[in-house]
């Protein structure tokens, strides 16, 4: 190759070839550490629900065995959005008070 623009030309040929080559494995290698990082951050995510979701059985069994349970401790109440729904009551009533008591203490 004597002709500089011909031989300029491969080499920049070459060039683009490599630099695409290595961006192309770069681009690989994190996508697939970004998946194994989500794999893995979902898994945590699903042992931390089992073990909450176990020790809120545990403990309303040993609520349930007691026989002194009440409200929503109580075995068998399973009626979920029932209970649910109580508790948007007493919420909604909470800040009816709260409101209350805030603008008597600006007055």
């Amino acid at each position: 190759m004597s002709n500089p623009l011909l031989q300029a030309f491969f080499v920049g040929r070459a060039l683009g070839e490599v630099v695409t080559e290595k961006l192309e494995y770069a681009l690989t290698d994190a996508l697939s550490e970004l998946g194994k990082w989500d794999a893995e951050a979902r898994e945590q995510m699903r042992s931390f629900t089992e073990e909450v979701t176990e020790r809120a059985h545990r403990a309303a069994e040993a609520a349930g065995s007691s026989g002194t349970t009440t409200g929503y401790g109580q075995a068998g109440s399973g009626d979920t959005q029932a209970i649910i729904d109580e508790l948007r009551a007493e919420i909604a009533l909470l800040r009816t008070e709260l409101q209350r008591y805030r603008s008597n203490s600006v007055s």
